[in-house]
């Protein structure tokens, strides 16, 4: 499985956090319509099936990616 690029992570990570913020707050249809959408891409970048794991997956993704840039490396496919 590829990495995803940090920034990008990062950026779907607060676009989702802005999106569940915001429908919890006042849902309406399009809060539900861009937590749905941030959801589903969330899962797919992070190769889940549930915004839970996603959520889990995203944490170790961003781990691994601050390891190994103080190591200097960063391989293309992941264990």
């Amino acid at each position: 499985m590829l990495l995803p690029a940090e920034k990008e992570l990062r950026a779907l990570l607060a676009r989702f956090a802005e999106a569940r913020f915001r429908h919890d707050l006042q849902p309406t249809g399009h809060s539900s319509r861009e937590l749905e959408d941030t959801s589903y891409t969330l899962c797919v970048m992070t190769g889940t099936r549930t915004v839970d794991e996603a959520l889990a997956a995203a944490d170790v993704m961003l781990e691994r990616l601050r390891a190994e840039r103080g190591e200097g490396t960063r391989p293309v496919l992941a264990a």
